[in-house]
């Protein structure tokens, strides 16, 4: 294949996901500095090994390799994803399509959904990461069960149990525990 046919291949079908890519990195990573070196590795993969690409879903080629690049970056700096909640990192509109934004609503009631989005994000930033990623592949990035477990690497049962103990962890975060929220 052609360098130029290899390269325009690469952005129709990869290129597109970046954002993807990035929203991903940022909540494993919980930083975004570390998620911007996550992400310019695992492009540089994905553009090394695009000729291996067999087709499908590009999104979810990407994904996984931007999981196993994260995994490995751990693993190179001894690097344990950090704790605290960053709001820079999640505040809203930092993280393409994370986070809806509202319209025609007054001061006051803007104040309270951004109150309840900063809740929101604290606490899915706070939750393990096997639970965290499935949660935010799922519900932000809207994958299916089977994306996410190709993504992962885990059966699909393991992406169900993750999925419904991460809500629940969630939920109890957020005080709904006990009215079914």
């Amino acid at each position: 294949m052609a360098a130029s046919t290899h390269e325009e291949r690469f952005r129709e079908l990869i290129l597109p996901h970046l954002n993807s890519a990035f929203n991903l990195a940022c909540w494993l990573t919980r930083d975004r500095q570390d998620a911007q070196d996550v992400v310019q590795e695992a492009m540089r993969r994905a553009f090394q090994f695009f000729a291996g690409f067999r087709g499908g879903d590009g999104r979810v080629w990407l994904l996984r390799i931007v999981r196993n690049a994260f995994y490995s970056w751990c693993q190179e700096n001894s690097a344990q994803p950090k704790a605290a909640f960053d709001e820079d990192l999640h505040s809203l509109g930092d993280i393409d399509g994370a986070w809806p934004v509202r319209v025609h609503e007054s001061p006051e009631e803007l104040l309270m959904h951004k109150d309840c989005d900063r809740a929101v994000q604290a606490a899915l930033a706070a939750l393990p990461l096997e639970f965290r990623e499935v949660v935010v592949m799922r519900e932000l990035e809207e994958l299916s069960y089977k994306e996410i477990a190709e993504i992962a690497g885990i059966p699909i049962g393991t992406v169900m149990s993750r999925l419904g103990r991460g809500r629940k962890l969630l939920a109890q975060r957020l005080g709904g525990a006990g009215r079914g929220e």
